[in-house]
């Protein structure tokens, strides 16, 4: 799984050649969008300006469940609010890299939310609902998620056409070099948009081979059968573009083995190599990829390509690290790397993220590859 640093400083050395050409790349992304609210957990409070963290999740889970038949106060401490949501950070992270992104999603109707004033300087943004919120409880070996997403099912196919425009949708989505959508899991109406556009939309796309980059997101709360009607409708869009199928490590097991009854007894390297080999086999695209915390891997043609990444255990932020990883990811793919090279810049993405808390540039992806005081 170790990647040399010889692999390091050529996929650097790949970056660095084309990052001329990531600006001259467009991308597409949608179709959600959320307010992100970070917070810690008090454990004890010294006076009003200092406190002891909850640093690991298991330590949250235990007061709660030790205060079952009574009762327990937890002080939760805002640490930033930031613009949220796996579209708006996906999207926001190519930005960094010089592409011109136009994004369609819910960041406020009929003004967009503050919090994406930024955001809105650096692509080409329209919104059609309110966003959702989310609450991101951060620990140091994970986070909860706690969101509020009554907002999410106004976007849905009816009012992209009455909102955005069916001919504006089929332009940018006809002609952007990259696709992404994601976080089907909470935007209910999602497949039923994908089969609208696969029906309406796509017989009229010429016949260029672009790419596509879909993200499920955790689909623990939706049914077996929603989850392959969507792969069924994952797999029809591979007749018109390059599709990427993106899972994390939970997101994998639930693909693998509720929806698609596989065996994900072992969630090893070797375990989910071998997972990722048998949902690529069922979900014919053109790449399967798994990314758990500390490795990625890669599917094509039945071959798995696997690197480990620059894993930190004090990270300054984890939210959106999956976002970050599917963004080098696809910048990888949009610069005819391989898929070991774009395991690569995805996991140097993340790993850059977290430790500095925002996006970085071609050049700041290509420094730390090439930086051998890091270890992947």
């Amino acid at each position: 799984m170790t990647v040399t640093q010889d692999r390091r400083n050529s996929c650097a050395r790949k970056l660095l050649a084309a990052a001329d050409k990531a600006r001259e790349l467009t991308a597409f992304i949608g179709l959600d969008g959320f307010v992100d609210e970070i917070l810690h957990v008090v454990d004890t409070r010294q006076d009003a300006e200092h406190y002891t963290r909850l640093a690991r999740m298991e330590q949250w889970g235990k007061r709660i469940i030790d205060a079952a038949d009574k009762s327990t106060n937890i002080e939760l401490v805002p640490q930033m609010v930031k613009l949220g949501g796996n579209g708006p950070i996906m999207a926001n992270a190519l930005t960094s890299f010089g592409l011109k992104v136009s994004y369609l999603g819910i960041l406020g109707h009929p003004s967009i939310h503050p919090v994406f004033d930024e955001f809105c300087k650096r692509a080409e943004v329209w919104s059609i609902a309110e966003p959702g919120y989310t609450y991101a409880v951060e620990f140091e070996n994970g986070k909860v998620m706690l969101g509020k997403h009554q907002s999410l099912k106004e976007m849905n196919w009816r009012n992209i056409v009455a909102r955005f425009g069916r001919d504006r949708f089929a332009a940018r989505f006809g002609s952007a070099d990259l696709v992404g959508f994601v976080n089907w899991t909470m935007l209910t109406h999602m497949s039923d948009i994908w089969e609208a556009v696969l029906n309406e939309i796509c017989p009229s796309i010429d016949g260029r081979r672009r790419k596509l980059f879909i993200d499920l997101a955790d689909p623990e709360k939706r049914t077996a059968q929603d989850i392959r009607r969507a792969l069924e409708l994952i797999v029809r869009f591979e007749k018109y573009f390059d599709v990427t199928l993106g899972l994390n490590q939970k997101e994998a097991v639930e693909v693998g083995g509720r929806a698609l009854g596989l065996d994900v007894s072992d969630q090893s390297p070797e375990g989910l190599s071998r997972l990722g080999r048998e949902i690529h086999g069922r979900v014919p695209v053109q790449a399967v990829v798994i990314h758990p915390v500390r490795y990625a891997l890669a599917v094509s043609d039945g071959e798995v390509s696997i690197t480990a990444g620059p894993v930190t255990d004090k990270p300054l932020i984890t939210t959106g690290a999956g976002d970050h990883f599917n963004s080098g990811f696809c910048l990888g793919k949009l610069l005819g790397l391989d898929n070991l090279d774009c395991l690569l810049t995805g996991v140097t993405c993340s790993g850059f993220y977290v430790r500095n808390a925002r996006s970085p540039s071609v050049t700041e992806l290509a420094q730390m590859l090439q930086d051998s005081s890091i270890a992947y």
